[in-house]
Order: structure tokens, then C-alpha cells, then sequence
């Protein structure tokens, strides 16, 4: 028994010191972040041997702070100029077949044959409903209602437009015009001080930039805001999907920031909130590779519409082939770059169109365009994106290869006719 009494007693010892060294520690440590209470702001007790943890980690989670700040300031001051388009159209509505139980019940000589007066009535016109079938996003370029979308959002004709802003309000669209090259379309609500966006210099876009992409994910979560960087440059790629078929697009400024479908037509902007791109397509056999249209060619289309209502947009006139490495190395051609004149597979598919520019500046078949205006005409620079910037009635400097002879051609652009 008295082995057992002195165990418990050890036990409660051992109990009270350990107590005591944790509330030892506890004052330590809130002595460190607090102070001595009663003491004046600069005789706060601290121990050489350890730093003062309240001030190593604000530090760090100032400068957090700071960049997340800038990037919520950013979406503020965006999102009320990204607007959601809802597409709808006049579609026949659906009406029940009659059940087969039914049909063998009203078929029935009892019921004089009824069946076929109920089938009568099916077959007359159908009723019409208004459906909305898709949606996109666009945003506003100016402070009375000018709204920069994508083509293929807007493309068919036979479909009515709503625009819904940030704010919840509709507003019926009206599609102002088409831009019959790019990717693009601009439409117009009525109103007036509405927020909108500035655009960047496309230009001066750099690789590992970092990016905002707003839209209406899956037509259905407006403004959602994805973040990402500038992950490629002057990309070329065939787009495909929708009424639109498949279209070549050029120039274009790779993301990974993520672009669903529905965010189609929304802004691709910078950390300051300018418009760097807009968001047109996105790989489907690819993990966050989305793609821009660059903001430059977009300016040009707002200023057209806003002067004349339309966009114009110029021509060359000629039909060609970019030159790769298999075809230098096939036709032991003595140029590194460069697009082929060459005529189309119909007969009727010539090179170069009678009266186009390049006709009147002397181009002919066969001829390899290697530069336009300075411009290097490459697999991811071609002649059409080389002009795509100009505008009908420029003069460009065209330098090609002729029979292994270098040479320089002026040529006068002209509208691109329908």
C-alpha cells in the first residue's frame, strides 16, 4: 500500500509540472506577439534567441494581399461591361403522338373510327414557339451601346438577339455588321453611359503574361472570370462547330486560361483591364489551350462600324501555298520561307484574279511572296494575315522570288467585295 501512495503521488507531481511548463510556454509566446501588459510600447519583453512572430508573417501575407487585390480591382472593374447574348428563334412546338393504347381504342368502329380526324389535326401547320437556342458573350466598346462579339455567336440571320448586362437588365440586339474575314461581329443596344472596355496593343503582348478570360461559361454561369497566361503567340488553327462550319483563324494569342463554351466573344484582358483579345476557340483534344483573336485587328472593326456602319476589309487577290521545309526540300527551292502563287484545283480557281491588286502590281504564278511591308511571310505569318491590319486604299511593299530573282512590287489594296 504504501508503494501505491507513492506512485500517486509521483503521478500527480509529474502532472502539476507538466502543467506548469505548458503554461510557461503559452506566456512565452504571448508575450512575444503581445507584450507585458502594464509595459509602455517600448519596453515589449522579447528574447534574442527567437524573432517576434508577429512580425515575420505579415509580411508575406501583405504582399498575398496586395496581388490579389489588384486582380479583384481588375474583375471589378470589368465585369460591368461583359454582357451575356442569348440567342432565340421562331421554332414548330412539339406536340404529343397519341398513345398506341389510345389509337386502338379510338380506332375502334364503336367510336367511328375517330382516329383519323384526331391524325387530321396533327398534320395542320404547327404552332411556332419562341426557343432560345445558344448563347455567347460579348462586352462594350463604347459608352452607347457598341458591343464586340464573335461571328459565329451572331451568324444566323433568321435569330433574335438579347443582350443581358451585368445588372440583370435585357436589351434586344440589333447585329450592325459581320466582319466577312474575321471572326468577329459588332451589335448595338440602345442606351447611353454604359461601362465599357479600352483596348491594349495586341503588339506588345509578351509570353507568360498574365490574363483574365469573362464570360458565360456553358451559357449558363455568367461572368465567370478564369485566370491564366500568355502561354503562345501568332498561332494559326482551323476552328470548327456550329452553323459557321470550319474557319482558318490567324494571329491568334494562345491562354491557358480557361475558355468554356459560352464564353465565346468575351474579353480576353490584361492585369490593368485593357482588351488584349477576344475569346474565339478553344482545343477540345487539349487540357487549357484557348484562343484570342488580338485586340489591334478588333480596334479597326469598332472605328469602321462607328464611321460608316460596316466593316471593310481589304483583298490582294491571289490564291497561294505556304512553303515548308518538305517543299524546299522537294522542289530544291532557294528561298526559306515564303507563300507560292499557285492556281486552285478547278480550272477556273486562278492564281491571281483578273483586276485584283496583285494583278495590277504584276504578280504572277509562281511567284513566292516573301515579305509584305517588312513582314516575314511564314507558316504562321500568311499574306491575308499580313494585311489583315491595313485598310482599303494602302500601299504595301511586296518582295518576292522570281525565277530564283529577288524583287520589290508595290500593290494598292482594295474592298474585299461580298
Amino acid at each position: 500500500m504504501p508503494d501505491m501512495k507513492n506512485k500517486q503521488l509521483w503521478l500527480a507531481a509529474l502532472a502539476v509540472a507538466a502543467g506548469a511548463a505548458a503554461m510557461m510556454v503559452a506566456a512565452f509566446y504571448a508575450i512575444q506577439i503581445y507584450g507585458w501588459p502594464g509595459l509602455n510600447q517600448g519596453s515589449t519583453m522579447q528574447f534574442p534567441s527567437l524573432r517576434p512572430l508577429a512580425k515575420v508573417l505579415p509580411s508575406a501575407a501583405v504582399t498575398s494581399t496586395s496581388q490579389e487585390e489588384q486582380i479583384m480591382s481588375t474583375i471589378d472593374k470589368v465585369k460591368p461591361a461583359v454582357v451575356t447574348i442569348i440567342i432565340t428563334k421562331d421554332l414548330p412546338k412539339y406536340t404529343q403522338q397519341a398513345d398506341p393504347f389510345f389509337q386502338q381504342f379510338f380506332s375502334d368502329p364503336f367510336f367511328g373510327n375517330m382516329m383519323p380526324q384526331m391524325q387530321q389535326q396533327q398534320q395542320q401547320a404547327p404552332v411556332m414557339e419562341k426557343r432560345q437556342i445558344g448563347g455567347g458573350s460579348g462586352f462594350l466598346a463604347t459608352a452607347d451601346g457598341l458591343i464586340v462579339t464573335n461571328r459565329h455567336v451572331v451568324n444566323d440571320e433568321a435569330a433574335e438577339y438579347t443582350v443581358i448586362t451585368n445588372d440583370g437588365t435585357k436589351y434586344p440586339a440589333k447585329v450592325l455588321a459581320r466582319d466577312p474575314v474575321l471572326d468577329l461581329a459588332y451589335i448595338k443596344i440602345e442606351g447611353k453611359d454604359f461601362k465599357y472596355l479600352t483596348f491594349g496593343d495586341s503588339d506588345k503582348v509578351r509570353l507568360g503574361q498574365s490574363v483574365l478570360a469573362i464570360g458565360n461559361a456553358l451559357d449558363e454561369f455568367r461572368n465567370t472570370v478564369t485566370m491564366g497566361i500568355v502561354s503562345g503567340l501568332n498561332r494559326k488553327l482551323t476552328a470548327s462547330g456550329g452553323a459557321a462550319g470550319a474557319e482558318v483563324i490567324e494571329s491568334a494569342i494562345q491562354t491557358d486560361a480557361a475558355i468554356n463554351p459560352g464564353n465565346s466573344g468575351g474579353p480576353l484582358v490584361d492585369i490593368q483591364g485593357k482588351v488584349i483579345g477576344i475569346n474565339t476557340a478553344m482545343a477540345t483534344d487539349g487540357q487549357l489551350i484557348g484562343f484570342a483573336l488580338p485586340a489591334n485587328l478588333i480596334k479597326r472593326g469598332v472605328e469602321q462600324v462607328q464611321t460608316t456602319g460596316k466593316i471593310v476589309r481589304p483583298y490582294l487577290g491571289v490564291r497561294y501555298q505556304l512553303i515548308n521545309e518538305d517543299m524546299i526540300k522537294k522542289n530544291q527551292l532557294k528561298v526559306t520561307h515564303g507563300a507560292i502563287v499557285l492556281r486552285g484545283n478547278d480550272p477556273s480557281e486562278l492564281a491571281v484574279l483578273p483586276g485584283s491588286p496583285a494583278d495590277k502590281a504584276g504578280l504572277r504564278e509562281n511567284d513566292i511572296i516573301l515579305s509584305i511591308d517588312g513582314k516575314d511571310i511564314t507558316e504562321e505569318m500568311s499574306p491575308t494575315a499580313a494585311i489583315s491590319g491595313k485598310a482599303p486604299g494602302d500601299e504595301i511593299t511586296i518582295k518576292l522570288s522570281r525565277a530564283g530573282q529577288e524583287m520589290e512590287v508595290k500593290a494598292k489594296l482594295e474592298e474585299m467585295k461580298k
